[in-house]
């Protein structure tokens, strides 16, 4: 029998692991908006995004997980955090919330990893920030609890879930400014952390084996 994540609770209510990480992208773009605007790159640089010569002359390798929480505008954020709402509700319930948290924040670095490591390779200058690599990592790692539950999972099915990163990838290979290394990072990331990570649930009346 597995153990499962308790809910934690204040004052009644249960947390979410997902609308926690929303706000907190939130309440960092208004803090960049108040302080220089989210669409200087300069002041981008200096809140913590990702910019592959000062992470490896002044080794900021800090840089690598705090461009997570930053984006460049309204437009940027709130895509963001609409499919971080449409998919994390259901990954949260289904491996629990600190695995939850696991898989976002380290799919996450993951995907800033690979992203860091293309711009080192190609000798990139770009200004790099962005929940997205997290949230693809998030995706990747629904898909394979999907897989695990006959391609469906609290109406939510695996034709769904394909569409949204095929639809998602072809958008950005087809848009400039996009960040495709953390896309396809955060995919894989995600999904490989779902296979360490989780264990399906079983039903009542399944064979034991």
């Amino acid at each position: 029998m597995d153990a499962q994540t308790p809910d934690y609770k204040i004052s009644g209510y249960k947390i979410s692991v997902t609308i926690a990480i929303i706000c907190l992208n939130a309440t960092a773009f208004l803090a960049v908006e108040v302080t220089g605007g989210s669409e200087d790159l300069g002041h981008m640089i200096a809140c913590g995004a990702a910019y592959a010569p000062l992470i490896t002359q002044n080794h900021e390798y800090y840089r690598l997980f705090s461009c997570m929480f930053l984006h460049f505008g309204m437009t940027h954020l709130v895509n963001n955090m609409l499919a971080l709402y449409f998919v994390g509700g259901h990954l949260e319930r289904a491996v629990g919330k600190l695995r939850f948290l696991v898989i976002y924040l380290a799919g996450g670095l993951g995907a800033s990893g690979l992203s860091y490591h293309r711009s080192v390779q190609t000798i990139s200058m770009d200004v790099s920030a962005g929940a997205s690599g997290a949230v693809f990592s998030v995706i990747g790692a629904m898909i394979y609890v999907l897989l695990l539950n006959r391609g469906q999972l609290e109406g939510l099915t695996m034709r769904q879930m394909v569409f949204m990163a095929v639809l998602s990838l072809y958008f950005g290979f087809t848009t400039t400014g996009v960040d495709n290394a953390a896309h396809v990072g955060g995919l894989l990331c995600g999904f490989l952390l779902a296979v360490i990570l989780y264990r399906r649930r079983r039903l009542s009346g399944e064979m034991t084996g």
